[in-house]
């Protein structure tokens, strides 16, 4: 008799083991003459050497594919145990498979330029409505490099600026005021990531989750770093971020700036820096439109019943301004 022991190292244990250890109930039925035991990320095996080593690589086969795919099911355990690997579904346009296996991808031909552009450019600007999917994309892309070991950590951050309302003084400590904030970034997390996974690399900081102020100083090496809402930042405080790119790093910027939520004297960060950057080599830029709108049906009229507003508005104003 041996004992081995097996460190899962890439999965969420809750997603490969299964709900109430459904997943290692099943294991345990097709390896019987095995004792197995799971905690944690260790599985502890004891049996003939022989059949503990086929254990051994089975599971490390089941690992890596719940790691591409964020999900293990009943027919998939048997299909790889058995010797009947699954065909993997390679699509050109996935970027990864969310939780559940969900497969996230570019669903417009922006969205698919923004990938694109993400692959060959160390700097991108995403621009566009609300819906279109610009931030969802970013996040994608930078956990796909996160788990492709192409970065060693993600930076998520935005200006905390309230959309119109003065909201006071928030209780709590620093995290429980800057989170209300930062809260969209944790839904497109929650999306593509286990949740005992992303608290893990929450804890462990290779995913960090900030505000813009906290930047300042900082060097970003081997990261993906996305800046999001970034209509909303200053002059100053958008070049700081910019400069803050280091080694093996890249950077997506997203806004839409027809929401500026930026007091009327103050001149928005990003619109200066489209003008000042255009044309800079290793800059990519891609401008979504009402059609990339992927959210319900009536954000795309409403984007277009406020434009139609403001044109009109604009033009009206115009029509009453002295010669």
């Amino acid at each position: 008799m041996i004992e081995r022991i097996i460190i899962i190292e890439n999965v969420d244990p809750v997603s490969f083991y299964g709900v109430n250890n459904s997943n290692m109930q099943l294991i345990h039925n097709l390896f019987p003459k095995l004792r197995i035991a799971a905690r944690g990320q260790v599985i502890k095996v004891i049996g003939e050497d022989g059949e503990t080593a086929e254990f051994e690589r089975k599971i490390k086969e089941l690992e890596a594919y719940c790691a591409e795919y964020n999900t293990l099911t009943d027919d998939i355990i048997i299909d790889i145990v058995r010797g009947d690997a699954p065909e993997r579904l390679k699509r050109d346009d996935v970027i990864i498979y969310g939780v559940n296996g969900k497969p996230i991808s570019g669903r417009t031909p922006n969205q698919q330029r923004l990938v694109e552009q993400f692959t060959e450019n160390d700097l991108t600007f995403a621009m566009g409505p609300a819906g279109t999917g610009k931030t969802y994309i970013a996040i994608a892309l930078a956990v796909r490099a996160l788990k492709n070991k192409e970065a060693r950590k993600i930076i998520l951050s935005r200006p905390a600026v309230e959309a119109g309302e003065k909201l006071g003084f928030l209780p709590g400590d620093m995290k429980d005021k800057i989170d209300p904030y930062l809260q969209p970034l944790y839904d497109a997390l929650e999306d593509m990531i286990p949740a005992a996974k992303l608290k893990e690399y929450m804890e462990t900081n290779v995913i960090q989750i900030a505000p813009l102020a906290f930047m300042r100083g900082r060097t970003l090496n081997n990261a993906i770093i996305v800046l999001d809402e970034a209509q909303n930042t200053t002059t100053h405080q958008i070049k700081m971020f910019l400069t803050r790119l280091g080694m093996n790093a890249k950077m997506i910027i997203t806004g839409d700036i027809t929401q500026i939520d930026l007091p009327r004297s103050t001149i928005s960060g990003l619109v200066q820096a489209l003008k000042v950057l255009d044309g800079v080599p290793g800059i990519g830029h891609v401008e979504f439109g009402k059609k990339d709108i992927v959210r319900h049906r009536l954000v795309q009229r409403i984007v277009e019943a406020y434009e139609k507003y403001d044109e009109t508005h604009h033009a009206s104003q115009d029509a009453q301004t002295p010669k």
